[in-house]
């Protein structure tokens, strides 16, 4: 390997830091011809909350899709990343993130990881969970507390 990385997948949650994970993703291919996938996963609300949630929450779903792609829209046009590159998916998010590369070939996964837990669930435990599925190096942003 040439030291350089030509598929980079960055996974995002769409929260504030978001951007600092991007910006780091951006600055390893800046210059070397790479190509940005942003990637945003969405865990399917019976997986969150057991299979037995009291309504039928398709509809909900399909919002929470629409507003993720709204909001990784938002940070693939600052970074300059064509739609093409730009996928939201609904599942389990450590498995869905490793799949999603390997369906890429990607040579470096990139995500964040700081100590919060909640509802930034793809930050922190994630990186963990995605490191032994791997087949590419994984980079995880380390986030200032803020």
């Amino acid at each position: 390997m040439g030291g350089t990385y030509k598929d980079v997948l960055v996974a995002i949650d769409g929260s504030e830091e978001s951007r600092c994970v991007l910006s780091r993703a951006a600055a390893i291919v800046d210059g070397s011809g790479g190509r940005l996938h942003l990637l945003h996963v969405i865990e399917p609300l019976a997986l969150a909350y057991g299979a037995d949630v009291p309504m039928d929450v398709t509809d909900l779903q399909a919002s929470l899709m629409q507003q993720a792609r709204e909001n990784i829209d938002l940070y693939a046009g600052e970074f300059r990343v064509p739609p093409t590159q730009v996928h939201v998916e609904l599942g389990s998010i450590e498995k869905t993130i490793q799949d999603k590369a390997d369906m890429l070939g990607a040579d470096l996964i990139v995500i964040g990881s700081h100590t919060r837990t909640g509802l930034a669930l793809l930050l922190g435990s994630t990186a963990r969970g995605v490191v032994p599925g791997a087949h590419c190096d994984v980079l995880a942003v380390k986030i200032p507390r803020s």
